[in-house]
């Protein structure tokens, strides 16, 4: 490896080296959710030098995402392009040398298996826990290590999961917390800087595994808050030592077997539902048959179709999956798919 090289600043720092470049070269790395730490993440590991990285994300870029997601512009907006689409296009464009995939879907308990197929590390760029525990269930299944991370505010969390080894996610967690303990960005709002602090602590983790320097991963639950500068190292060993955790003690995969989890869901804060359907639909032609009671004109390309029917803004993607905004009850989503986006 030359010394004028891409990663060059990287290899000189010890702990990784030529080896761990070269390791990291061949790394397999699957992204589930790119938003505020999605995007981050991926920019971190693509620059790295991470050799396979795989983006799977269900949303569009709407315009107070560019605060804090920091590989989307205006002109993404502008283009109607979905976050893993988007995200692809401008990783491919800093590191040539990484091969990225975009998938644009819901990662639900129906794909996660395809779509973490072959890889060494999952990370959590998403914003719930019902997608959390999915990904917990089938890293424990499958024996994949991942890495937890949360933010809200200026406090944030992040955790690496070594199944069989240290806690799960729901060994810390068994339920996801109730909604009055459970904030989202538009009742707490969230500071950039700390996205950048807790992607940075699951970049530098994820690092460590890939490289093989599994003896030097942090094995707490780390909780810091950005404005008061706090930052601390939660033991949380005993809750898989002693505990009876549902998934990986008594191996009940409840998420991954589709025993947990919803076809309609509320998004984070947003007054929004997503509807699941599998199956590829003919964006041009649903977009053909809205346009006369559309309350303006119907956009659509190749990934999604976005339309206004007063009051309601409906996305389709083009595997069938619906996001309504304009309320936040499941089943009026549903109704509202089936009235104007069903086949």
């Amino acid at each position: 490896m030359t010394e004028d090289s891409r990663y060059s600043r990287q290899v000189l720092f010890d702990k990784i080296g030529e080896e761990g470049q070269r390791r990291l070269a061949t790394a397999r790395v699957v992204l589930i959710g790119c938003g505020a730490l999605g995007t981050v993440l991926a920019d971190t590991l693509v620059r790295a030098g991470v050799g396979h990285l795989r983006i799977c994300d269900r949303d569009y870029i709407e315009r107070d995402n560019l605060q804090r997601q920091v590989l989307f512009d205006e002109d993404d907006i502008a283009a109607n392009l979905p976050k893993a689409q988007a995200a692809t296009a401008k990783l491919r464009r800093i590191n040539s040398e990484v091969t990225i995939e975009a998938e644009v879907t819901d990662v639900n308990h129906t794909n996660i298996e395809r779509l973490a197929d072959g890889a060494q590390l999952l990370l959590d760029g998403t914003d719930n826990f019902e997608t959390r525990f999915l990904i917990n269930d089938f890293s424990v299944k499958s024996g994949t290590p991942w890495i937890y991370g949360a933010v809200i505010g200026s406090t944030g969390l992040s955790m690496t999961i070594l199944p069989g080894d240290t806690p799960c996610l729901r060994c810390v967690f068994e339920d996801a917390p109730p909604p009055e303990m459970n904030p989202t960005c538009d009742t707490a709002g969230v500071l950039a800087s700390t996205v950048h602090l807790v992607a940075g602590l699951q970049s530098v983790e994820a690092i460590k595994l890939l490289i093989g320097k599994s003896e030097d991963i942090n094995r707490h639950l780390v909780h810091l808050d950005v404005w008061s500068g706090r930052f601390v190292n939660m033991k949380v060993q005993s809750a898989f030592d002693d505990g009876d955790c549902p998934c990986c003690k008594k191996r009940e995969f409840d998420y991954l077997s589709g025993k947990l989890g919803s076809a309609a869901t509320t998004l984070c804060g947003r007054n929004a539902v997503q509807v699941s359907a599998l199956g590829e639909v003919d964006l041009a032609g649903i977009a053909e048959k809205l346009r006369p009671i559309a309350s303006a004109p119907v956009q659509h390309n190749p990934f999604m179709l976005r339309v206004r029917i007063e009051p309601y803004e409906l996305t389709l993607f083009a595997d069938g999956r619906g996001i309504i905004k304009g309320t936040d009850d499941p089943e009026k989503g549903r109704s509202l798919y089936a009235k104007y986006l069903g086949t």
